[in-house]
């Protein structure tokens, strides 16, 4: 059976990180993009909370993973959405599960592509053990360390839930 974790509670934990570090760096006018799907997911709870102007950003990234190659492809991957200049802009990016670092890697190959951002603030609903590239998020809802053979899981959009699971 898997363990739950308050949802809730993380989400309230990382748009109350958002909002210091939004002050702390005086940023104005931010633009949020959430990382396809659970980032999204996230993203969408959080947009609203912290009065984002803008329209929300959704990123997909599987062109742009360095596993593409062993994974491949899957049959439906939508394109991303950023519907709003990327150009010298503040953007709030966010992502569901901290990890190896890999996913935000490619998350910011992509924006890079589409123009140089002023910042890039990182926020996330759970950092966890296993960093494999020298990235940090700047915003955290929650910390976990797993032991070998537990991993997170996401699911959503509504109900949004998430848990630990024995693979």
């Amino acid at each position: 059976m898997p363990d739950t974790l308050d949802t809730h509670a993380l989400l309230d934990t990382l748009e109350s990180a958002l909002r210091d570090e939004i002050a702390r760096r005086q940023l104005s006018d931010p633009v949020m993009i959430g990382i396809h799907s659970g980032g999204a997911w996230i993203a969408e709870r959080l947009h609203p909370r912290l009065n984002i102007r803008e329209p929300l950003g959704r990123l997909n990234i599987s062109f742009y993973r360095d596993d593409f190659s062993a994974i491949g492809m899957h049959p439906r991957v939508q394109p991303s959405q950023l519907p709003f200049r990327v150009e010298g802009r503040n953007i709030l990016l966010i992502d569901d599960v901290f990890f190896t670092g890999r996913t935000i890697r490619a998350a910011l190959n992509e924006i890079f592509d589409y123009g140089r951002p002023a910042q890039v603030v990182l926020g996330v609903l759970i950092e966890r053990d296993g960093r494999q590239i020298p990235l940090r998020p700047d915003c955290v809802g929650g910390t976990l360390k797993l032991s070998p053979g537990q991993c997170i899981k996401l699911t959503g959009p509504d109900p949004l839930s998430l848990s630990i699971h024995s693979v």
